[in-house]
């Protein structure tokens, strides 16, 4: 599909010569073996546009929660439609070599040059920040060879009626990378190299800096944020219990910005699952002892949960379906049988994951557990000692879908 490149491309292309890299670039689709880097958060990204743009519309403060947001649910390398739109619009400025406005402007809200196929056409326009991102990437998942249900920008429409990218995704063998997206997008130019370009100098730059907002990966993803922890009273350090130990761990969390925990499902969360105490089952001595149920029950996982990327139905307690149980009466569900096992999520807020797994004599349960970078046996410690006793670290990934894949492998669905 012949396009013009926009300024910021060309911007982009000097900067970082096609010399400096190696050939080739990764799947558009995430999967098991092309998953996003740890280090790429949506702060990060933020602190990367705002040194080179220090006058980035205050609009844009958040754009990059909203391609993690989309781009996770889509299935895709949101962090190299992230650098696309970094290169097809200078950084946010809109403007090219030597300042030079280009044809789409900022109002339009349109991060790809939708449309905008040259000699002063500015492309499509876009309601909102947030909608702008969502035809990009719906944009780029057609390139990966999906079909788009109703898709946002008329251009994305137009090219799946066209039905001219289905050759390229012959030709890639259904996996159609971003090297292809290239040679379609911007023919004639060394587009990939400026992709590659923008990402290193994020890895040189920032990857191994700190986050200045960790909080921001849990609103991409949907989790709420704990405001209320039960206090508890002052111990001697023998005598320090495994909700202490939990309460601790959160404590840290906060004081590194990461304040997020959701969808406690392990053994012993009934118990927790109150309205002000909805992480922790309060010991007996603190100030306010949160409501217990008699009869510990067992939760019931969430009709509702979403699907992981492997298409299997995830039977794990989202923050949402928690939240509902908190208000109501829990109910009793029969425990599975003796062979049985189920599949949990809970999370401190990080992007990596572990799985957690607890044996029993009435089954395992696997507990995805997401945990922060470099505090990562503290955080397991904590949850094992609190929700998953006798629990130990069946296995540690990059991410939440590689362990809900892993832990679904382990136990299958009847």
């Amino acid at each position: 599909m012949k396009r013009r490149i926009s300024l910021g491309v060309a911007a982009g292309l000097m900067l970082f010569p096609a010399a400096s890299f190696a050939s080739g670039a990764p799947p558009i689709k995430v999967s098991a073996s092309n998953k996003v880097p740890a280090c790429v958060t949506p702060g990060r990204l933020t602190a990367f546009l705002k040194a080179r743009n220090d006058r980035l519309d205050p609009r844009f403060e958040k754009i990059a929660v909203e391609y993690m947001r989309r781009g996770e649910e889509l299935g895709l390398r949101w962090d190299y439609t992230f650098y696309q739109m970094v290169l097809e619009t200078g950084y946010l400025t809109y403007r090219g070599d030597r300042g030079r406005r280009g044809d789409v402007s900022p109002s339009q809200n349109n991060f790809a040059g939708l449309g905008a196929t040259g000699r002063g056409n500015p492309g499509e326009s876009f309601a909102d920040m947030k909608t702008g991102v969502l035809a990009h990437l719906q944009h780029v998942l057609l390139y990966a060879g999906e079909t788009v249900e109703n898709p946002v920008a008329e251009r994305t429409r137009k090219v799946q009626e066209w039905g001219i990218l289905a050759s390229m995704k012959k030709r890639a063998h259904g996996r159609v990378t971003f090297a292809h997206l290239a040679k379609k997008w911007a023919p004639g130019s060394d587009y990939v190299a400026g992709l590659q370009g923008v990402e290193r100098k994020f890895q040189e730059d920032f990857c191994n800096g700190p986050d200045p907002h960790p909080e921001w990966v849990a609103e991409a993803r949907g989790v709420a944020p704990v405001t209320t922890v039960a206090a508890v009273s002052e111990r001697a350090p023998d005598k320090i219990t495994g909700d202490e130990l939990a309460r601790r761990a959160i404590e840290d969390g906060k004081a590194e910005g990461n304040t997020r925990m959701s969808g406690l499902g392990a053994p012993g969360m009934a118990k927790a699952a109150t309205p002000s105490y909805s992480l922790l089952n309060a010991p007996s001595d603190t100030a306010q002892a949160a409501p217990q149920a008699t009869e510990p029950a067992v939760l019931a996982p969430s009709a509702n949960a979403q699907k992981p990327a492997n298409g299997k139905r995830s039977r794990f307690m989202t923050a949402s379906a928690a939240g509902s149980l908190a208000k109501a009466e829990i109910p009793k569900v029969a425990p599975p049988h003796k062979q049985g096992c189920r599949v949990w999520t809970a999370s401190y807020g990080g992007l990596k994951a572990l799985i957690i797994r607890v044996r029993s004599d009435k089954g395992t349960d696997y507990t995805v557990l997401d945990v922060n970078e470099g505090a990562e046996k503290r955080e397991a410690d904590a949850y094992i000692a609190a929700y998953a006793k006798g629990g130990e670290i069946a296995g540690e990934f990059a991410t939440q879908t590689q362990a809900l894949d892993k832990a679904f492998e382990l136990c299958p669905e009847k």
